[in-house]
């Protein structure tokens, strides 16, 4: 993978970057593949994105797209950060919600939505991030939000990764959740629903009193997209608690 060629694509906005010269003017753009290759992301999946498949679905040649792309490696890079981009946060300077828990739940609210749009979005790796302005304008955006609360910078730049590590690593679960059912065509519930016999007739009540009380207690009737919308704004909120706990003591 050429590294700088793809920072080059990445930041094409903001840089020089390369376009097809060899030729007639040329007939596509790069954003026009890009969005191509997340549609079908989004239809059947990251595996089946291929450079020829692209090539089929906006009627040119294969070896075209090359000259718009070094290869599938960056093409990946290119859709990731593209649908990151989507959820359009405030950028330095520009009208954002009043307090920075109403911001960071922005960012949380927005992320999930891009993830459950984009299942394939799951396979990212949150430790070797692609570096585009997508991913860049959601860490500013959280780093702005917990910087001017009276935290040492230390403590704003480790409350800022918390936060968006939650934030990813739930994400993530959505999209699963998301993938799945649209591979199997099965929802969660109905999943769940097949294995009640594993409650009737396996689950010993004697030795899980404490999951016993809660569910005589109502503790889950949610269904699954509730309690884990629930489980995230919970968690979400004492993370916040705990940060605002650090600034006040």
């Amino acid at each position: 993978m050429d590294f700088e060629r793809s920072l080059d694509l990445l930041w094409r906005d903001r840089g020089e970057a390369r376009q097809p010269t060899r030729g007639r003017k040329p007939k596509l753009t790069l954003d026009q593949v890009i969005a191509t290759a997340v549609a079908l992301a989004d239809r059947a999946g990251e595996a089946t994105v291929s450079m020829s498949q692209i090539a089929k679905e906006l009627g040119a040649g294969t070896m075209t797209l090359y000259t718009y792309v070094p290869g599938k490696t960056e093409l990946l890079d290119l859709m990731v950060d593209s649908v990151l981009a989507e959820r359009n946060l405030p950028g330095p300077g520009d009208p954002r919600p009043d307090g920075w828990r109403e911001q960071v739940r922005l960012y949380a609210e927005r992320t999930l939505a891009v993830f459950r749009a984009h299942p394939w979005l799951r396979s990212t790796s949150m430790v070797r991030p692609v570096l585009g302005p997508g991913l860049m304008a959601g860490q500013e955006y959280v780093i702005a939000a917990v910087s001017d609360i009276g935290l040492e910078p230390r403590k704003a730049a480790a409350a800022a990764n918390s936060i968006e590590i939650y934030v990813q690593a739930n994400a993530t679960l959505f999209a699963e959740t998301a993938q799945v059912e649209q591979e199997t065509g099965q929802s969660t519930d109905a999943w769940w629903g097949q294995r009640s016999v594993f409650w009737e007739k396996y689950f010993d009540v004697t030795r899980h009193p404490a999951m016993t009380r809660i569910w005589e207690s109502g503790g889950y009737d949610a269904d699954t997209c509730e309690a884990a919308d629930e489980t995230f704004a919970f968690g979400l909120e004492r993370m916040l608690d705990g940060i605002e706990a650090l600034v006040t003591r």
